[in-house]
């Protein structure tokens, strides 16, 4: 009897501390535990001062306050070959579905790098391969500083130095509104709810509906991302089919 109690009690406190390090069974990683955090509390990001292509250095605050769009920011580096590849090719397919949708007055895209050696005309090369539209998509790199450290954790991107000047990093798409709170972090295989969300934003007065985040119906945006997932994933199909 003795050993079934003692099982009993270890069954229970295991299952106390599973429900608190997965936010109440709801997530199984603290990534995602850190997602849903953001989305519950929108945070508003630290400043660090950012160099624009062909623009010369302003700051990641100035630059959201001053364009007044709702941004999908991601992180990258000019010399990556793997992921950044891959997620170059997401955010095309997120810009002509901002441009097919008639969004560009409402959501814009932010590409920036962390890579100290990345300057103005790094940028510029990098945009004109990726078929940038600077209407929509534009690019930035960080000045090396504490502020940019900062905001990286913020952001919860994580760099590590590799051989031969490369870097191992982690990769999403961020939603952030012009007042500079990041509300929402998507996966780059879920680019449709990120533009559900950066939508849903616009059209609601962005930096007023982040305060409110918390209170959002969970099935809201799930409606709004399979519509704009659907957009983004013809686009791709029909990308593949287009011989030019």
């Amino acid at each position: 009897m003795r050993w079934i109690l003692a099982l009993m009690l270890a069954l229970f406190v295991g299952t106390g501390a599973l429900y608190g390090l997965t936010d109440g069974f709801t997530v199984v990683t603290a990534e995602s535990a850190r997602r849903q955090a953001v989305a519950r509390q929108p945070r508003l990001l630290h400043d660090a001062q950012l160099i624009n292509a062909n623009e010369g250095t302003s700051s990641l605050r100035r630059e959201l306050q001053a364009d007044g769009r709702v941004a999908i920011v991601n992180f990258f580096y000019t010399r990556c070959i793997s992921l950044c590849l891959a997620q170059g090719s997401v955010t095309q397919r997120v810009q002509d579905a901002i441009a097919a949708a008639g969004l560009q007055s409402q959501v814009r895209l932010l590409s920036i790098s962390f890579d100290p050696r990345d300057r103005e005309s790094d940028l510029s090369r990098y945009a004109s391969s990726m078929r940038a539209n600077p209407a929509i998509w534009r690019f930035g790199s960080f000045e090396p500083s504490p502020q940019r450290d900062a905001l990286l954790r913020q952001f919860g991107i994580t760099v590590i130095p590799a051989p031969l000047g490369d870097y191992e990093h982690n990769a999403a798409l961020h939603v952030v509104t012009p007042d500079g709170r990041l509300v929402g972090i998507v996966d780059l295989d879920e680019p449709g709810r990120a533009l559900a969300l950066a939508r849903t934003l616009a059209a609601s007065g962005g930096a007023s509906l982040a305060s409110q985040a918390s209170s959002w119906p969970k099935s809201r945006d799930g409606a709004a991302a399979g519509q704009d997932g659907r957009k983004l994933a013809e686009t791709s199909a029909d990308r593949k089919q287009d011989p030019s």
